[in-house]
């Protein structure tokens, strides 16, 4: 038995049958009796909107 850390994010998250194609691979992997942590990532373009809207971003005064 092994541990397995799997990370995932982009275009792996980026529509509901992709999560679906994540979430059977790593049931694979757990009932071959392996650990598997399981890191999640943002979604595909995420990203680059939650630093257009930091950057966009102005204190109040």
């Amino acid at each position: 038995m092994a541990l397995i850390v799997q990370k995932y994010g982009g275009t792996s998250m980026g529509s509901t049958e992709r999560i679906a194609q994540v979430a059977k691979r790593v049931a694979k992997w757990a009932r071959a009796g392996h650990q598997v942590v399981v890191v999640p990532s943002a979604m595909s373009g995420e990203t680059n909107r939650l630093l257009a809207l930091a950057r966009s971003w102005r204190p109040a005064s």
